[in-house]
């Protein structure tokens, strides 16, 4: 099996988001802008990434990305209707025309029995299509968080 890194994917995904001429914007949670930092890494990355929100906070969700109070109150920050409006809000707050959202609970402490430690919501947004996708990472909090990027991107990639 070929184990491809986080540069690997990156650098894959930039080569594609080049070709379409499109660009690429995140925000990101419980990652705190991991995936930014796993594509600004490549050299030339400034041809396919616009900007990235690191938005932590509620309040920040809601600033930057114009995340509804009542979603949050409702669903909670980790959730599918939270992460569609967080690439959703990204997306009209940039010059993309591709977006990733990512939040989750990485831990050790912060779980509960309907979202444990490890529970991820990422949504992924393309010019024709938007979706959110639920996983469940287990390892402690470096190894939720790394899962979470890796699985960003490849399917990020897998999609283009």
């Amino acid at each position: 099996m070929n184990f491809k890194t986080l540069e690997d994917f990156a650098t894959e995904l930039g080569t594609c988001l080049q070709q379409k001429g499109w660009y690429l914007v995140t925000a990101e949670s419980c990652t705190g802008g991991w995936v930014a930092q796993a594509v600004t890494a490549i050299a030339g990355s400034s041809g396919w990434f616009d900007r990235g929100f690191v938005t932590y906070s509620n309040a920040a969700k809601q600033a930057l990305l114009g995340v509804s109070p009542e979603t949050l109150a409702k669903y909670g920050a980790v959730n599918e209707q939270t992460v569609l409006e967080m690439v959703k809000g990204a997306l009209a707050r940039s010059q993309a025309q591709v977006g990733v959202a990512i939040s989750g609970i990485a831990g050790p402490s912060g779980g509960s029995p309907d979202k444990p430690v490890g529970t991820v919501w990422i949504a992924y947004a393309f010019p024709n299509k938007c979706y959110a996708q639920h996983y469940h990472f287990n390892g402690d909090r470096q190894s939720v968080r790394e899962q979470a990027v890796r699985m960003a991107l490849q399917t990020l990639l897998q999609e283009l």
